[in-house]
């Protein structure tokens, strides 16, 4: 292992000699300057991890020292050695990025104590940064995966509004990869070194959803023995992402309204307002305008919500992407699991190209790895695709020209649904999770659809 590297200025020749050998005794790299003029002139960013410097020194002192050091590396640690230490003065150390002081005399024991914890907390500041940057980089345009004209066009969308301070509602059907575009917009915006947190509105009871956007105060109700933090106060500074938002609860909608027009909220059972800072994205598989007309989501939270729309394809829209997709898909297994499938065969590649994907890109992904999984040749053969997918089914057609959207979606997710029962005996709980979606919303879409027992039975 490379020994850390630390840089030492004290006018005083034999502390400078002293501190050396204590450091050097303890596997450290150390090296001594008495004239702060020549260390400070000598130093070059990234040559060292930890600076120790004197504050009263002739000529350029111990500030002047830590301003020219942290001008060139903001990050570097720096410790401030004094002996007659005072309010004002380390105060003023600690305000120009002083990480610790160390007042003389002091012992070696304490010396190599505070030299550990500034290596320590700087190694932390690094690894937080290298996160943020391998974050960055997953959610980067490049890495979404797709060459269709539908899909430039949508991140050419994304790139403008991803900077802009907007509330965003990213629609599609289920499986069209909604929360990777609004990681996305994350990770591109002035946000992108704060949070993004993200919650699935479908998937918790009423009872608890509320709490955990906005979290609790201690006495609220029974069980609530300390102040919770929500969701929205964990996410200021960043994103709060709220997948399927056509479940929310009137009672939350309201409560979101107030929050989006004042930036503040109340925890459940307090009479004090929080304010945050926090960008809303959200998202739905369901026609937002037609619950608003019906009566089920508040027009004035649809217009909050929807100031910059954001409209997944379909896969079947987007046939192009298919072969980049599946390609996709078969590297990432490979590579978890060692394996070395090579790809489709030619006649499994032009069944995947004309079957329909009613689960999309989500479908898609799940037939790959289950197709990985039993496949023992090189390639992806039909016959293995066939136990997956219909192969005979005709692809699911486009909407008709000047044909309305929501009639055309309505038909699909109708059709899809009584299919998806049909094939899970009308096990709600099978459907969902083949369809990869929540119980609660296939449940709001039979109701929704009025499909009845006999049509799947």
């Amino acid at each position: 292992m490379v020994p850390k590297r630390i840089l030492i200025i004290d006018d005083e020749a034999g502390l400078c000699r002293m501190m050396e050998a204590i450091l050097a005794d303890s596997g450290y790299a150390a090296k001594g300057y008495t004239r702060s003029f020549e260390a400070v002139e000598e130093y070059r960013h990234g040559d060292w991890d930890l600076v120790i410097s004197d504050i009263k020194m002739p000529g350029m002192d111990g500030i002047e020292v830590l301003s020219r050091i942290k001008a060139k590396s903001p990050d570097i640690p720096v410790i401030m050695i004094t002996a007659h230490a005072t309010v004002d003065m380390s105060i003023q150390a600690l305000r120009k990025g002083a990480y610790d002081m160390l007042t003389k005399p002091f012992e070696p024991e304490e010396l190599l104590y505070r030299v550990k914890n500034a290596l320590k907390h700087n190694q932390l500041l690094t690894e937080n940064r290298e996160l943020r940057d391998e974050l960055a980089g997953k959610f980067r345009f490049d890495n979404i995966i797709g060459d269709s004209p539908q899909l430039k066009e949508l991140l050419h969308k994304v790139e403008k509004i991803a900077i802009r301070d907007t509330s965003v509602l990213i629609t599609g059907e289920s499986g069209t990869g909604k929360e990777l575009i609004a990681q996305a917009v994350h990770y591109n915006s002035p946000r992108k070194g704060k949070r993004f947190v993200a919650i699935n509105c479908g998937a918790l009871p009423e009872s608890i959803l509320e709490g955990e956007l906005f979290g609790t105060k201690k006495g609220a109700f029974t069980g609530a023995t300390e102040n919770r933090q929500g969701l929205l106060e964990a996410a200021d500074g960043g994103t709060l992402f709220l997948d399927e938002v056509g479940n929310l609860p009137m009672n939350v909608q309201k409560t979101l309204l107030r929050f989006l027009q004042e930036k503040e909220f109340l925890r459940l059972g307090d009479t004090k307002p929080i304010k945050v800072d926090v960008r809303i994205i959200s998202a739905t598989n369901s026609d937002l305008l037609a619950e608003v007309k019906a009566g089920t989501f508040r027009e004035d939270l649809y217009y909050r919500l929807n100031v910059v729309n954001l409209h997944l394809p379909p896969l079947r829209e987007r046939r192009k992407d298919i072969p980049l997709l599946a390609a996709h898909f078969i590297k990432l297994q490979n590579e978890k699991f060692g394996t070395e499938i090579r790809g489709l065969s030619p006649e499994a590649f032009q069944a995947a190209c004309d079957f329909g994907w009613p689960g999309n890109i989500r479908q898609l992904r799940n037939v790959i790895e289950a197709c990985m999984a039993i496949e023992s040749d090189e390639w992806i053969s039909l016959p293995v695709l066939a136990q997956f997918i219909d192969i005979g089914a005709p692809p699911v057609a486009d909407a008709n020209e000047g044909d309305g959207y929501s009639a055309a979606l309505g038909r699909f997710e109708t059709n899809y649904l009584i299919g998806l029962l049909r094939k899970n005996g009308g096990n709600i709980e099978s459907a969902a999770r083949e369809a990869g979606m929540n119980m609660a919303t296939i449940y709001r879409k039979i109701k929704k659809y009025d499909i009845k027992k006999e049509d799947y039975s």
